[in-house]
Protein backbone atom coordinates (compact mmCIF):
# COMPACT_ATOMS: atom_id res chain seq x y z
CA UNK A 1 0.00 0.00 0.00
CA UNK A 2 1.25 3.11 -1.03
CA UNK A 3 1.41 5.97 1.58
CA UNK A 4 3.15 9.28 2.65
CA UNK A 5 3.18 10.79 6.17
CA UNK A 6 4.05 14.27 7.05
CA UNK A 7 5.38 15.43 9.53
CA UNK A 8 7.48 18.62 11.28
CA UNK A 9 4.83 21.16 11.34
CA UNK A 10 4.21 23.35 14.15
CA UNK A 11 4.15 27.28 15.27
CA UNK A 12 7.22 28.97 14.92
CA UNK A 13 7.91 32.86 14.69
CA UNK A 14 8.36 35.41 11.73
CA UNK A 15 12.16 34.72 10.77
CA UNK A 16 12.53 31.26 12.10
CA UNK A 17 12.60 27.65 10.76
CA UNK A 18 11.42 24.63 10.59
CA UNK A 19 12.11 21.01 8.56
CA UNK A 20 9.09 19.33 7.41
CA UNK A 21 9.50 15.36 6.70
CA UNK A 22 7.58 13.23 4.06
CA UNK A 23 7.71 9.54 4.70
CA UNK A 24 7.12 7.17 2.03
CA UNK A 25 6.50 3.57 2.19
CA UNK A 26 5.01 1.17 -0.67
CA UNK A 27 7.05 2.71 -3.65
CA UNK A 28 10.45 3.14 -4.54
CA UNK A 29 11.49 7.13 -4.38
CA UNK A 30 13.60 6.65 -7.73
CA UNK A 31 10.28 6.32 -9.67
CA UNK A 32 8.22 8.79 -8.17
CA UNK A 33 8.27 12.64 -8.61
CA UNK A 34 7.34 14.39 -5.28
CA UNK A 35 5.92 17.94 -4.28
CA UNK A 36 5.18 19.58 -1.57
CA UNK A 37 1.98 21.45 -1.33
CA UNK A 38 0.55 23.90 0.39
CA UNK A 39 -3.24 25.43 1.44
CA UNK A 40 -3.95 28.32 3.75
CA UNK A 41 -7.11 28.72 5.03
CA UNK A 42 -9.66 30.31 2.44
CA UNK A 43 -7.28 30.08 -0.31
CA UNK A 44 -6.46 27.23 -2.91
CA UNK A 45 -4.01 24.97 -2.63
CA UNK A 46 -0.86 25.57 -3.92
CA UNK A 47 2.48 24.06 -5.41
CA UNK A 48 5.61 25.14 -3.31
CA UNK A 49 8.79 22.81 -4.36
CA UNK A 50 9.28 19.30 -6.27
CA UNK A 51 11.57 16.73 -6.67
CA UNK A 52 11.95 14.76 -9.95
CA UNK A 53 12.35 10.96 -9.22
CA UNK A 54 16.17 10.94 -10.28
CA UNK A 55 16.70 13.48 -7.85
CA UNK A 56 18.87 15.94 -9.67
CA UNK A 57 16.02 17.95 -10.56
CA UNK A 58 14.13 20.56 -8.08
CA UNK A 59 11.56 23.83 -8.76
CA UNK A 60 10.70 25.98 -6.66
CA UNK A 61 7.26 28.57 -6.24
CA UNK A 62 8.55 32.34 -6.60
CA UNK A 63 7.64 32.94 -3.28
CA UNK A 64 9.59 30.62 -1.39
CA UNK A 65 12.81 30.65 -3.78
CA UNK A 66 15.70 31.19 -1.62
CA UNK A 67 14.40 30.17 1.36
CA UNK A 68 13.26 26.78 0.99
CA UNK A 69 15.04 23.97 -0.10
CA UNK A 70 14.03 20.45 -0.85
CA UNK A 71 15.94 17.18 -0.37
CA UNK A 72 15.61 13.55 0.07
CA UNK A 73 17.11 10.51 1.54
CA UNK A 74 16.79 7.73 -0.60
CA UNK A 75 17.91 5.10 2.18
CA UNK A 76 15.33 6.43 4.67
CA UNK A 77 12.78 6.86 1.75
CA UNK A 78 11.55 10.11 2.84
CA UNK A 79 11.81 13.91 1.35
CA UNK A 80 12.32 17.26 3.16
CA UNK A 81 11.53 20.23 3.37
CA UNK A 82 13.85 23.18 4.98
CA UNK A 83 12.31 26.55 5.20
CA UNK A 84 14.25 29.01 6.57
CA UNK A 85 13.07 32.62 7.38
CA UNK A 86 9.46 31.47 7.79
CA UNK A 87 7.08 34.66 7.12
CA UNK A 88 3.25 34.67 8.11
CA UNK A 89 2.10 34.07 4.82
CA UNK A 90 3.54 30.66 4.58
CA UNK A 91 1.32 29.76 6.86
CA UNK A 92 -1.16 26.49 5.83
CA UNK A 93 -1.07 22.73 6.15
CA UNK A 94 1.52 21.21 4.07
CA UNK A 95 1.15 18.26 2.06
CA UNK A 96 3.42 15.74 0.14
CA UNK A 97 2.18 14.20 -2.59
CA UNK A 98 3.62 11.41 -5.26
CA UNK A 99 3.43 10.95 -9.06
CA UNK A 100 4.75 7.96 -10.91
CA UNK A 101 6.53 9.68 -14.12
CA UNK A 102 8.95 8.43 -17.10
CA UNK A 103 12.43 8.23 -16.20
CA UNK A 104 13.63 10.93 -18.18
CA UNK A 105 10.77 13.85 -17.22
CA UNK A 106 11.40 16.32 -14.88
CA UNK A 107 8.85 17.31 -11.90
CA UNK A 108 6.93 20.76 -12.65
CA UNK A 109 4.42 21.92 -9.80
CA UNK A 110 1.74 21.91 -12.31
CA UNK A 111 1.79 18.23 -11.93
CA UNK A 112 -1.35 16.08 -11.07
CA UNK A 113 -0.57 13.92 -8.04
CA UNK A 114 -1.79 10.27 -7.56
CA UNK A 115 -1.30 10.12 -3.72
CA UNK A 116 -1.23 12.72 -1.18
CA UNK A 117 -0.58 12.75 2.48
CA UNK A 118 -2.78 14.05 5.11
CA UNK A 119 -0.85 17.15 5.83
CA UNK A 120 1.20 18.85 8.78
CA UNK A 121 0.01 22.03 9.85
CA UNK A 122 2.48 25.74 9.68
CA UNK A 123 1.14 28.24 11.51
CA UNK A 124 4.32 31.33 11.32
CA UNK A 125 3.12 33.84 14.14
CA UNK A 126 4.38 36.19 16.56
Amino acid sequence: QLQLVESGGGLVQPGGSLRLSCVVSGFNLNNYHIGWFRQAPGKEREGVSCVSRRGGNTKYADAVKGRFTISRDIAKNTVYLQMNSLKPEDSGVYYCAAVGAPVSSLCALGNAMDYWGKGTLVTVSS
